[in-house]
């Protein structure tokens, strides 16, 4: 742990320059006196580190020095890929690792590469949940990310939609991080499935080794799967009739498969009548949900079809405008 901790405090003045023992025993988590005993162990190892005294002193190395040893470990480096995404590497249980990490490539960085990667963490930053969502409780992540990396089975207790709970045993193929939502890729009876892991329950690790399919290719099956889900959950299509101050707000109250939607129609040649309304078809879910989303436009958006439909979302506004007067 300690030889750790030297690398650490090398690493940190070769990267930052001067920094006080305050500053250094904050960085590691350890007290000034601990910080003292390292730079003294530094030193007589061949470290040419020294002290500038007085008020505004501190640690720093020769000018010009510079060490390869990185010693980057294979937690380090798997966390790299996750680099543009610390709430996401803190969810795995990577945060620290993540630091970590990313201090010693930034040690292995000529001058000039590392002061371009510098500038671009302090101008660019990447959240990815979306507005007004709340978040997810994952106790179960970390263990699952374990079983992926470890190619181990595990059983879950997992609550589906309905709800109803069942059990399931998986083999972990994969992990997929979805607009703020953790997802796993999972075989189950010789078939892929994805589970949301914010229902799972519960989970056992069964401590038994899988052998991971040679062939599988989680982009590629995560691309073609959201397709087919994106396919059953818009499975109705409805022909409306927009404003134009729906059309503006197609890509908010529609999502994605609502602005393609749009767009195909403008492609396909539609043209707005003379008050400037469009008629598009429109993919919505079956049932109540469709019609809470068409409603989220209120007068800008007219049903044409189906009738049903139609019927189903007059009726919603007359009660609605019995409850309110």
């Amino acid at each position: 742990m300690r030889a750790g901790r030297l690398l650490t405090a090398l690493l940190l003045l070769q990267n930052r320059g001067r920094m006080t023992a305050e500053e250094l025993a904050a960085e590691l988590e350890v007290s000034v006196r601990t910080v003292y005993r390292d730079i003294e162990a530094l030193s007589a190892s061949g470290v040419p580190v020294y002290a500038d005294r007085g008020r505004n002193g501190g640690y720093q190395l020769v000018a010009g020095y510079r060490t390869r040893l990185t010693g980057l470990t294979e937690e380090e480096a798997q966390s790299l890929s996750l680099a543009g995404l610390p709430s996401a590497a803190a969810e795995l249980g990577l945060g620290t690792v993540l630091a970590a990490a990313q201090l010693k490539l930034s040690a292995a960085l000529p001058p000039e590469l590392r002061g371009r990667a510098g500038r671009i963490a302090e101008r660019f930053h990447l959240d990815v949940p979306g507005w007004h969502r709340g978040i997810e409780s994952l106790p179960v992540l970390s263990a699952v990310a374990d079983a992926v990396w470890s190619a181990r089975r595990i059983r879950v207790r997992y609550e589906r939609w309905g709800p109803r709970e069942v059990e399931r045993t998986l083999e972990p193929l994969g992990l997929v991080l979805k607009a703020g939502n953790w997802y796993v890729v999972a075989r189950s009876a010789a078939a892929e499935r994805t589970y949301r892991v914010s229902r799972i329950r519960e989970l056992t690790d069964l401590g038994e080794q899988f052998e991971r399919p040679a062939e599988f290719d989680l982009a590629g099956y995560w691309q073609e799967w959201s397709a087919q889900f994106e396919r059953r959950m818009y499975s109705r299509t409805a022909t409306v009739r927009l404003s134009p101050r729906a059309q503006a707000l197609v890509p908010f109250y529609a999502g994605s498969v609502g602005a393609r939607a749009l767009q195909a129609a403008l492609d396909g040649g539609a043209e707005p009548d003379g008050e400037g309304w469009l008629t598009i078809r429109l993919p919505v879910e079956p049932g109540e949900p469709a019609i809470g989303e068409l409603l989220r436009f209120g007068p800008h958006l007219e049903v044409l079809e189906p009738a049903d439909l139609r019927a189903e979302v007059a009726a919603a506004i007359e009660e609605m405008g019995r409850i309110h007067g």
